[in-house]
Parts: C-alpha cells; sequence; structure tokens
C-alpha cells in the first residue's frame, strides 16, 4: 500500500480516517514514531498505541467493546483447546502488518503455519499477520477510520474480518475488503475454512450487555 504523506494537521486526520485529534500522540511527532515506540509506551504508560504512517493513534476502546471483545476471545480459546490449531490474542497483541504499519486487533487468530519456523513469537510487536480478526467498534471510530483498518488487513493477508458494533447490535463479516454481509438478531455466523466448526450465536452474544431477569 502507498504511504501517505500529509504537510498539514488537517491532512494528517484524515489520512488517518477523520478520527478525533485526542487519540493522536505528539510526542513523538507525527510523522517520526517507531514501533520502538509502541513497545516503550505499552511497558511505562500502559497506554496502547496503534503505528500508522510514523503516528502513533491511541487504541480506542470502552468498557462494553472490551466485554463483547473479551467474551469472543474466551469463546475462541475455548475453541483452540480441542482444536489446536493456532492461537489467539486480544487487544494488547500488537502486530506489525507491513512496513511500519502496526496493529492491535480486539481479538486475532494465527495458525501455526503463519508462525516464524512454527514457534510462537517472543519479540514484543512479531512481524506476523492474523489469519483472522475481530474489530469492536468504539464511539470514536470512524467510518473512514475502519475502512482504511479493513484494506490493510486484506492487504495484509488477513483472511476473514468480523466488524461488531454493539449499538446495533450487528456484526458484518467481510472475506474480502468489499466483500461483506451484515448479521443480527439470532443469526448464527462461523468462521469459515479458517476456524472450522467455530460458532457464534449474535443473539448469545449480545445478551450478555443485558442484566439477567433471574438476577
Amino acid at each position: 500500500m502507498s504511504i501517505a504523506i500529509a504537510t498539514t494537521w488537517e491532512e494528517r486526520l484524515q489520512d488517518l480516517g477523520n478520527i478525533p485529534a485526542s487519540r493522536i500522540r505528539t510526542d513523538p511527532a507525527p510523522g517520526t514514531a517507531t514501533i520502538e515506540d509502541v513497545t516503550y509506551l505499552r511497558d511505562t504508560e500502559r497506554r496502547l498505541y496503534e503505528l500508522i504512517d510514523g503516528t502513533l493513534v491511541e487504541k480506542s476502546m470502552g468498557w462494553q467493546e472490551s466485554l463483547i471483545a473479551g467474551i469472543l476471545l474466551q469463546w475462541l480459546n475455548n475453541y483452540l483447546d480441542t482444536n489446536r490449531i493456532g492461537v489467539a490474542t486480544g487487544a494488547d497483541g500488537m502486530t506489525r502488518l507491513f512496513g511500519d504499519t502496526v496493529r492491535g486487533p480486539d481479538v486475532a487468530f494465527v495458525a501455526w503455519n503463519r508462525m516464524p519456523d512454527g514457534r510462537i513469537p517472543t519479540v514484543p510487536i512479531p512481524d506476523l499477520v492474523p489469519n483472522f480478526v475481530i474489530e469492536v467498534l468504539s464511539t470514536s471510530n470512524t467510518y473512514a477510520e475502519m475502512s482504511r483498518k479493513r484494506r490493510e488487513y486484506f492487504h495484509a493477508g488477513v483472511e476473514i474480518l468480523w466488524m461488531v458494533d454493539h449499538r446495533t447490535r450487528t456484526v458484518t463479516v467481510f472475506r474480502s475488503a468489499q466483500e461483506a454481509t451484515e448479521y443480527k438478531d439470532e443469526a448464527i455466523i462461523d468462521g469459515g475454512q479458517v476456524l472450522p466448526g467455530w460458532k457464534v450465536n449474535i443473539g448469545e452474544l449480545f445478551s450478555r450487555l443485558d442484566v439477567p431477569k433471574d438476577r
């Protein structure tokens, strides 16, 4: 993918998907940040940043988004306990997709055959493209931001992407950057050929946001 070259703050925000300026870290200056900065800030400040075009963008996730992502990660790990085809990570599992582009999917699955030498990476941010990615949308995520992220994922080699919106209680499944199907209500979605046999009931997923009737 071509790297955007912004000459003004307005252009930088536009390149990044018209995200709120509050999510951009200005030290180091936008355009000069490195992968080492991502690791350093995660370790020292306990803050998660993605790296796009040399710019640190704070990972946006609210309480409900974290809850939904955590449930999906738990269900995915339950599946992987009996289907040992790879490993799953959460939002702090940063990975370099290509060049200086570092993303932290809310949930990601990586098959063993994508691991360097078939082993778990030991570096903080590996050069590792997930097979399957889940992004849980937050209020500060813009349409343009997620469109760019989607294009990056598929350009890098991601095979399936789920975008989960707890506000509309829908899950949009992408099998390419353009091919998408939206699911809602009691629909059951699956991991396709990437995660054969893994299924998620959308109604059951979003019911976790409701207070139990027998409470």
